[in-house]
């Protein structure tokens, strides 16, 4: 399933099914999707890469058990989108739920987002941050927080 509301490039326009394998399809489609646990080594990857670029190398803890727990257990406590383009992975979007007691809803705080140098200020970053609003609309989630 592609997040990707403008398409990654490959859809099947029978049944408006995303065909790429979830890779970034052709001419440089951005695919966006959530994670499944065969996607930890990547998202560690990533997480890893975000840590260095912020001079955090030395806060870096995460495990694979870490996030099999957290993102994928039988409570998760946070949700991880991916983005690939051109066939390798090119950035993340680390989200989870909070709640609001003046308004009574729940809500979401995007935790990181990440999009790695070769893929910058190409779209991707706003992409993956549309996708979040949208996963986390179909949540419940009655606003959407992010601080950079």
């Amino acid at each position: 399933m592609c997040l990707n509301r403008n398409s990654c490039g490959s859809r099947d326009q029978a049944r408006g099914a995303c065909t790429c394998g979830g890779h970034g399809g052709v001419a440089g489609g951005i695919h966006l999707r959530p994670a499944v646990p065969g996607d930890i080594p990547t998202l560690l990857a990533l997480v890893g890469e975000l840590a260095a670029y912020e001079s955090l190398g030395h806060e870096f803890e995460a495990t694979a058990e870490l996030f099999q727990k957290n993102f994928f257990g039988p409570s998760p406590r946070a949700h991880a989108l991916l983005a690939h383009r051109n066939g390798s992975a090119a950035g993340f979007a680390v989200w989870y739920p909070t709640y609001s007691t003046f308004s009574g809803r729940p809500g979401a705080f995007v935790e990181d987002l990440y999009v790695r140098p070769l893929h910058r200020r190409q779209g991707l970053g706003r992409a993956l941050l549309s996708a979040v609003a949208t996963e986390a609309r179909a949540a419940g989630c009655a606003r959407l927080e992010w601080r950079t």
